[in-house]
């Protein structure tokens, strides 16, 4: 079997400084990095059909999942069933860096959002 895609995923999610970059997307799944200034979030969203699962590779932060909340740091993983109302906010002094795969896909095919503002001006057109 062929690889299509292979990444030092760490290391790829440390150097991302887009808020979002799409890496790969499957047929059934999707892999992208973000990079969360400090004092920003990811905003509250829910994947009504969608899992995620996201992964922490530097700064800190804090989950809210269901109006439940936990702090977030290096080598920190969270799972995020579909249908929950979800955020994660940077409480740090440094860029919130993180990988997560959606499962099924969330966006499409190589999108890269430099911005939070321009990803939510994208999410509404």
């Amino acid at each position: 079997m062929d690889i299509m895609f292979a990444v030092n995923i760490k290391k790829a999610a440390k150097e991302n400084s887009n808020f979002r970059t799409v890496l790969e997307t499957g047929t059934h799944s999707q892999l992208v990095v973000m990079s969360i200034l400090p004092g920003s979030e990811i905003g509250a969203e829910t994947h009504e059909g969608t899992d995620q699962i996201l992964v922490f590779v530097a700064g800190q932060g804090k989950a809210v999942i269901n109006g439940e909340s936990r702090p977030v740091e290096k080598h920190d993983v969270v799972f995020v069933p579909a249908g929950a109302l979800h955020n994660f906010i940077n409480t740090g002094d440094e860029d919130l860096k993180l990988y997560t795969v959606y499962a099924p896909p969330e966006h499409a095919p190589g999108t890269v959002h430099k911005t939070k503002e321009e990803a939510e001006k994208a999410e509404k057109s």
